[in-house]
Formats: structure tokens, sequence, C-alpha cells
């Protein structure tokens, strides 16, 4: 009897250790940090306070291919260079626009950026009350405003409001409706996939999208510059979406409509 529990006892530590190699040469590539904001349907936490939503889901499915453990990092958009900078994140993905600036300096001189996979614009989120009052990129101008620091819309609230008008910079773009519902604002410029997921909703429900329309932009995952991980990133992304399961992915969180590939986004 005695040695047939031995005997069993080492079947069982060589299947762990099996597993452990099995586990090991899954993630042999490394870990892959992922900065990201509170930003559905992006990236959220569902009812168990677990990290959800596109952007999460297409990481995991990315890291899968490239053999790299995935882990996500919230962060303060504001910050997102820094921290990559840092080394405290490895990439930024959270619905980060590339086709941006910031303070005048286009994006891309700032990060490499992967494939463009999500088509997106910013847009105006006013109190429904008050919608013919703004009908028109004229009729916001000195009307005061709140963007997230450090996004695209925040450089076109800028714009939009012109100059000398009162900015609340917010540290989520979750924040800026907050700003408009209680009248500390006039409008918010926030992205258009986050306004449809939250305005006339919930604790929203008074606020909506304006009919103004803003220019177009596009999603792409930012690295270090010269970060030879890209191009492994890219070739996964790409084989997802040819196979079809970025699009599976996409209509699981309502994005049919605004997914894309391209490969010749920014020369990537």
């Amino acid at each position: 009897m005695k040695k047939k529990i031995a005997v069993l006892l080492v079947f069982i530590a060589f299947i762990g250790i099996l597993s452990a190699l099995s586990s090991c040469k899954k993630n042999s590539g490394g870990k892959l940090i992922c900065g990201i904001t509170d930003f559905e349907p992006m990236n959220f936490r569902d009812s168990s306070g677990k990290w959800t939503g596109f952007d999460t889901e297409f990481a995991l499915l990315v890291g899968e291919k490239i053999g790299m453990e995935i882990e996500f990092q919230e962060i303060e958009w504001s910050q997102k260079y820094s921290e990559l900078d840092a080394g405290s994140i490895n990439v930024i993905w959270n619905g980060f626009t590339a086709n941006a600036s910031e303070d005048g300096v286009p994006r891309s001189d700032l990060v490499d950026f992967s494939h463009g996979y999500m088509l997106n614009q910013q847009c105006v989120v006013i109190k429904s009350e008050r919608k013919a009052e703004f009908s028109s990129k004229d009729s916001l101008k000195g009307k005061s405003v709140a963007a997230e620091k450090g996004s695209a819309g925040e450089s076109e609230a800028k714009d939009l409001a012109g100059d000398g008008v009162k900015i609340i910079e917010s540290a989520a773009q979750i924040n800026t409706f907050i700003e408009v519902k209680s009248g500390a604002v006039d409008f918010a410029v926030v992205d258009i996939l986050l306004a449809k997921k939250i305005a006339g909703t919930g604790d929203y429900s008074d606020l909506t999208i304006a009919d103004i329309t803003l220019d177009s932009e596009i999603y792409a995952v930012g690295f270090k510059k010269g970060d030879a991980l890209r191009q492994k990133v890219n070739e996964a992304m790409k084989n997802l979406y040819d196979s079809g399961k970025l699009m599976e992915l996409a209509e699981k969180y309502g994005l049919e409509n605004t997914l894309i590939m391209d490969t010749a986004f920014l020369d990537s």
C-alpha cells in the first residue's frame, strides 16, 4: 500500500511539473502591462470588479497569440507617456486616438503606433433640454466645457470653446458627464463610443449627444519608440482580424460598424 501511495505521489508531482512547464511555455514571452483607464466599452470593470471590455479582451487574445501574460494597469490618462517612459506600463491600450496631437505635437512623434483597429470621433455631450441651443460648432463658442486631461477631446474642447473660456480638466472621461449634469459646464467633449453607452441612460438619462459632427479618429495601440514588440502585436492583430475572431469580439460590444484593420496606418 505504501509503495502504491509513493508511486501516486510521484505521478502527481510529475503532472504538476508538466503543468508548470506548459504554463511557462505559454507565457515564455514575459508580461505585457497595458495602461488603461475606466472607459466603457473599451476597458471597464464588471460587477465583480474584474476588467472587461473590447480592448481588454482584445489584449488578452493578442497575448495568447504572442505567448505573453497580459496585465492591466489603471493610469491617469494625462500621465500615459510618463508611465510608458518609466516602464510602469509597456503599451497604451485604451481607445488611444492615434491621429491626434498633444499641445501641437503629433502623438505619432511621441510613441510608435500599431495598426489602426477602430474608428471613433469626438462628440459634444449636453443636457437634453438644451439640445436646440447647441446645434453647430459656433454655438459652443464662449461656453464652458469639460474634457479628460491629456485626451484628444481636450484639444477639441479648447478649439470649440475658444480662448479665455473655463475648461475643467477631468481625470477620466466619465467624470465629464458629472460636470455637465451638475451644471458646472455647458458641455463636454468625449469619445462618441463612450457617449453612446452613457448619455441618456441611468444617472445620465438627462444628457444627450449634440447634433454636431466633429473630426473622425482612429484607435491604435501605443508603444515606446523603437519597441520591437510592435511588429509581433501587429501580426497577431491582423491574424485575429482575418480569422473573424476580432469581428466576433466587436459584435459582442456593439462595435462591429467601427471595427477596421488599417495596416498602412501611419506607415505601421
